[in-house]
């Protein structure tokens, strides 16, 4: 039960990582972000963003802010999802 739990954990991690890097890559392409895929991924990634879109203003026409938030994302989540193994090794349901 508890392994099926963590990875059901770590696909959701992956698949939000990859749509933040859609959503960083398609950024480029104004069609993209016109078409439905490019709008439902951005209703889902941009409030993640919009957080450190507040603290780190675009220089000029280049956004730094999605590569904070993508090193940010991926050093919390593995820190969370390890959290999350050792609470279910805690709970003997692992």
């Amino acid at each position: 039960m508890g392994t099926n739990i963590l990875v059901i954990a770590n696909y959701i991690y992956d698949i939000y990582y990859w749509l933040i890097l859609i959503n960083i890559f398609g950024s480029w392409f104004p069609q993209f972000q016109t078409s439905k895929i490019g709008s439902l991924v951005g209703r889902l990634v941009n409030p993640y963003l919009s957080v450190f879109r507040k603290f780190i203003p675009p220089l000029g026409m280049i956004d730094f802010s999605p590569i904070v938030a993508i090193f940010a994302y991926s050093f919390i989540g593995r820190f969370a999802l390890e959290g999350l193994r050792q609470l279910l090794i805690m709970l003997g349901a692992f």
